[in-house]
């Protein structure tokens, strides 16, 4: 990892973390999709390798990490890089995720028979799983995902939704003995909920799961467009029937932030009863 690329991990992250498709000159570009429950994540990294390029990865998957994903799977089949030279950056990045505070699976789609690929499968640190296509990645990682202490549900775009959305969440802290969430998750989710029949106005997926210690909330629509930030999240809005909107999730949550999923996108939030975590 070079000092720049050092220089990028170490600076604080806030909350929100979006993540967005990032598209620069040269056709440049790094685009991000997750699954209801952001915990795949799944990376396409096209373009010529640059320092540019690497940098803008490293920010992608630095937001990706801070969220409840459990595994990355990235695809350099488009990286422009005929000599392997960004292989050492690909293996930092490994490194990372699997060191990290919340460790992830990171693994990798490479063009098979290729100077990078071959430089990513023989190294001396362990080697990262590389595979030859997405459909060979997605298997291995739903195989090292934990399907254990995970809720979801499938709603209509109406107001009942959002109490059914609420009752998931009370089965969840009910069964994981997770009282002391169990207010703040409902208020988050409700807002969650709200948001996706107010102003996506399609079918969602609401997720409740717990990794480490922490809870976590994710909410799937079908709307591409993000939480606007503004005076809601520093100034709340008065009292409504589901809350104060942004300012509340941002108060209250651990973290939170957004990502986009296959024509739509997932906010999530999590929470933790322990206040190190």
């Amino acid at each position: 990892m070079t000092a720049v690329q050092r220089r990028e991990w170490l600076q604080p992250l806030r909350p929100p973390y979006f993540v967005t498709t990032g598209t620069h000159d040269r056709g440049v570009s790094v685009s991000v999709t997750a699954d209801a429950s952001t915990t795949v994540v799944e990376m396409t990294v096209r373009g010529g390798w640059s320092q540019q390029l690497g940098n803008q990865v490293t920010a992608g998957l630095r937001r990706c990490l801070a969220g409840p994903c459990e595994a990355v799977i990235m695809d350099v089949h488009g990286v422009d890089d005929a000599h392997g030279v960004s292989a050492p950056y690909w293996s930092a990045a490994q490194r990372t995720a699997r060191l990290g505070p919340a460790p992830a699976h990171l693994a990798f789609c490479a063009p098979p028979a290729t100077t990078l690929d071959h430089r990513l499968r023989h190294q001396d640190t362990p080697a990262p799983l590389v595979f030859a296509c997405m459909s060979q990645a997605r298997i291995a990682m739903a195989g090292k995902v934990s399907r254990t202490d995970r809720l979801q549900a499938r709603l209509a775009p109406r107001s009942t939704s959002v109490r059914a959305a609420r009752d998931l969440v009370a089965q969840a802290c009910a069964t994981w003995h997770l009282s002391d969430l169990r207010n703040d998750a409902a208020l988050i989710v409700s807002e969650l909920a709200a948001n996706a029949v107010d102003h996506a106005a399609t079918e969602f997926v609401v997720t409740v799961f717990r990794r480490g210690g922490r809870l976590h909330l994710a909410v799937r629509d079908g709307d591409t467009r993000y939480p606007q930030m503004g005076a809601d999240l520093v100034r709340p809005t008065p009292a409504a029937e589901r809350g104060r909107g942004l300012a509340l999730i941002h108060a209250v949550a651990a973290a939170w932030g957004a990502i986009p999923a296959h024509g739509g996108k997932v906010v999530w939030a999590t929470l933790s009863a322990d206040p190190r975590l």
